[in-house]
C-alpha cells in the first residue's frame, strides 16, 4: 500500500496545546543545522539536496527523496515505493515529531 499525502493534511495532524509546527523555512533551517537522531538509535538524514536515509540503529538504511510542503510537514518518498509524511513540532525545548497515525517521536 502506497501513502500519499500533501498539504491539504495539515488539519489531521495531533498538535497538542503549546507545540508549535516549524514552518517551511524553519524546518529547513533546521534540518540543516542539527542531527536529526531518536531514542531509539535511528536518524533521519536529510541531503545532499532532496536526498533521505533513515539511519536504524544497527545501520541499516531506507533511502529516497524528501520534499516539505506548504504547511511545513516533511514528505519522503522511499526508494521501495513507500511514502510518508511527518510534521515537526516545537514543544519548549523539545522537538517531536508526529507521524500521519498520530504517533509521536521526541528528538535526543
Amino acid at each position: 500500500m502506497i501513502c500519499l499525502a500533501g498539504p491539504s493534511m495539515a488539519a489531521d495532524w495531533a498538535i497538542r496545546s503549546g507545540e508549535v509546527p516549524f514552518t517551511p523555512d524553519g524546518l529547513r533551517d533546521f534540518i540543516a543545522a542539527n542531527e536529526v537522531r531518536f531514542y531509539d538509535g535511528g536518524r533521519s538524514v536529510y541531503g545532499p539536496g532532496t536526498a533521505y536515509a533513515y539511519v536504524y540503529s544497527n545501520d541499516d538504511r531506507a533511502e529516497g527523496v524528501y520534499r516539505i510542503e506548504a504547511d511545513g510537514s516533511v514528505c519522503v518518498d522511499f526508494i521501495n515505493g513507500f511514502s510518508r509524511c511527518d510534521l515537526y513540532v516545537r514543544s519548549g525545548d523539545r522537538v517531536i515529531l508526529l507521524d500521519e497515525k498520530g504517533d509521536r517521536y521526541p528528538l535526543r
